[in-house]
């Protein structure tokens, strides 16, 4: 009994409980800087300065779905889309709320809207506006960086349909 008394004990006092720690503001100020770093690499259409917000293994999901597996395949994507889809398209980030899982891990909700994208396909149509990042992030020795990267479009939050369909 003393055995799974000590362990829990332990337990409590290693693993960080799972719905976060407190935030250092310094910790939540330098997040908020790489947010601001992310809207001017993307501003600039500089695909290297964009990818080396990501840790080398980083994982990113963008707005279509398609999911890229390293830093290195993220800035070679991103700087062919800089060439056409991109290339006049401005990204302006709104909110970024953050919780801090342990000291040295993060996940931020980015809210952004765009202006200037054109469809993927060269159709000329517009790709929607306004979207949500959930972001996990890394504190490393040079500082934060991002682990892995989902991207989505948002719309207005409205009731579901009910009764019958």
């Amino acid at each position: 009994m003393r055995i799974c008394h000590l362990s829990t004990i332990l337990l409590c006092v290693i693993a960080p409980p799972l719905w976060g720690v407190p935030a250092s503001s310094h910790d939540a100020d330098a997040i908020r800087a790489l947010e601001v770093r992310q809207e001017s690499a993307w501003n600039d259409h500089n695909a290297h300065a964009y990818a080396q917000l990501f840790t080398a293994d980083a994982d990113t999901v963008n707005v279509l779905g398609w999911w890229w597996k390293s830093r290195a395949e993220l800035e070679q994507k991103l700087d062919k889309a800089f060439s056409l889809v991109f290339a006049h398209s401005q990204l302006h980030i709104e909110d970024v709320a953050i919780r801090f899982l342990t000291p040295n891990v993060a996940i931020a909700h980015v809210q952004w809207s765009m202006t200037g994208a054109v469809s993927p396909d060269s159709s000329g149509g517009n790709v929607p506006v306004k979207g949500i990042q959930t972001q996990t992030l890394y504190k490393t020795a040079g500082g934060w960086l991002i682990a892995a990267f989902q991207n989505c479009n948002a719309v207005p939050e409205r009731d579901f349909p009910t009764g019958p369909h």
